[in-house]
């Protein structure tokens, strides 16, 4: 097959291109495993994609699609599949981070697709969280090591009605429980929300330290509701050094039509620049591989 093999950038992920007339379906499905092992960003280039495609595609190597229920940003569903979602509602940068690192239940695997590029800016961010543990100052280290970080939010009837899909607050309450998630019900019927989980987590087989987290777009978009579990405050000191390391090793993906791109959401974190075009049109499936990353991968993460 006449395709081409070269990095995202010079830190990390791999693109496969395609510069001969190949169907992505061509593909070996053992090499790609192999690939998202070993790199956790996979960038697919060149070939004849739609959104049917990227369907079946993602279909042939994940499970357990979620629908993003409890999810903090409003997303356009596509073609009446609650699985595909667009992540263009607003234009406004987004801070790299783990997807719904606010809640325990996470998906493992992100899936992202162009349907359409911004004809300038709006390109996605990525960062594999090993190489950011590996910058971190010995005292940031220790001090995300021993602390953990606490979400909390207060939403009125109308604003969790709109971000958990329901009226019924008691769907609510089992959303939050099957989420480790303190739920207060006031009498107004607004609730409060409280979840704590680390900053800092075990890579899939165990041998290297993860930072990822929703720390970055949280503290930058709802400062208040992001302290620590002591509830003591994460410092502007902490703050400031995060944001230098992540600026430092973020890779832009500057979309091309038809492009997937594949992310392990344990280990790579994902944002993206500011934009004005409102033809951009991305589009993300949340779910889990359908292969063995390692036997302790979802014991370790949702711990």
């Amino acid at each position: 097959m006449n395709i081409k093999m070269q990095p995202i950038s010079n830190s990390m992920g791999q693109q496969i291109i395609n510069v001969g007339n190949h169907s992505i379906w061509e593909l070996s499905r053992e090499e790609i495993i192999s690939l998202f092992k070993e790199y956790g960003a996979l960038l697919f280039r060149g070939f004849a994609n739609n959104v049917e495609i990227f369907k079946e595609f993602s279909n042939s190597l994940s499970t357990d699609f979620m629908d993003y229920a409890g999810g903090v940003f409003q997303r356009r569903i596509i073609n009446g599949d609650k699985t595909v979602l667009s992540v263009n509602n607003f234009k406004s940068a987004i801070k790299l981070h783990g997807e719904m690192y606010y809640q325990k239940n996470i998906p493992l695997m992100l899936w992202f697709f162009c349907a359409h590029p911004a004809s300038a800016k709006g390109e996605t961010t990525i960062c594999d969280g090993r190489q950011f543990y590996n910058e971190l100052s010995i005292a940031t280290k220790d001090l995300l090591s021993k602390n953990h970080i606490k979400f909390t939010t207060h939403l009125s009837e109308a604003e969790w009605q709109k971000q958990y899909k329901t009226e019924d607050v008691n769907q609510v309450a089992a959303i939050c429980e099957l989420n480790d998630m303190r739920l207060t019900i006031y009498q107004d019927n607004s609730i409060f929300t409280e979840y704590i989980r680390p900053a800092i987590i075990p890579s899939s087989c165990g041998k290297y330290q993860v930072f990822i987290n929703s720390l970055l777009p949280g503290k930058h978009l709802y400062p208040e509701r992001l302290r620590f579990a002591d509830d003591s405050d994460i410092s502007d000191t902490v703050m400031s050094e995060l944001n230098e390391i992540a600026e430092r090793l973020t890779t832009e993906v500057y979309w091309q039509k038809g492009d997937i791109l594949m992310i392990d959401n344990t280990r790579i974190m994902h944002g993206r620049r500011a934009f004005d075009d409102d033809k951009r049109d991305i589009y993300v499936r949340l779910c889990a591989p359908a292969f063995s990353m390692s036997s302790q991968t979802l014991q370790k993460v949702t711990s």
